[in-house]
């Protein structure tokens, strides 16, 4: 099993920046990779970003040039940092383990971005 706890969500304006964080516990030696999905109001969950054990990095087309994703292996954190965020950006983002046998998935945190 794996824990995932979100946090650093939060209201900001068109232009602003957030960071979120995720904490991995539990049985992670073997996670694959570690993502970050986000379901904004009325749409389907969504790949934002994704990044490998080995340190790769994919992004949604939508977010790619404002989001990067990174991980701190020894704090077993993956982040997000959301600069010149939109509107569109609002949603409920959650945190993804990616293992051969499935994902595991955090309780999401919210993100609201006033225009």
């Amino acid at each position: 099993q794996v824990q995932l706890v979100e946090s650093g969500g939060g209201l900001v304006q068109a232009g602003g920046s957030l960071r979120l964080s995720c904490a991995a516990s539990g049985t992670i030696f073997n996670i694959k990779g570690l993502a970050w999905y986000r379901q904004g109001p009325g749409k389907q969950r969504e790949l934002v970003a994704a990044i490998t054990s080995g340190g790769s990095t994919n992004y949604a087309d939508s977010v790619k040039g404002r989001f990067t994703i990174s991980r701190d292996n020894d704090k077993n954190t993956v982040y997000l940092q959301m600069n010149s965020l939109k509107p569109e950006d609002t949603a409920v983002y959650y945190c993804s383990a990616i293992k051969a046998a499935g994902n595991y998935w955090g309780q999401g945190t919210q993100v609201t971005v006033s225009s």
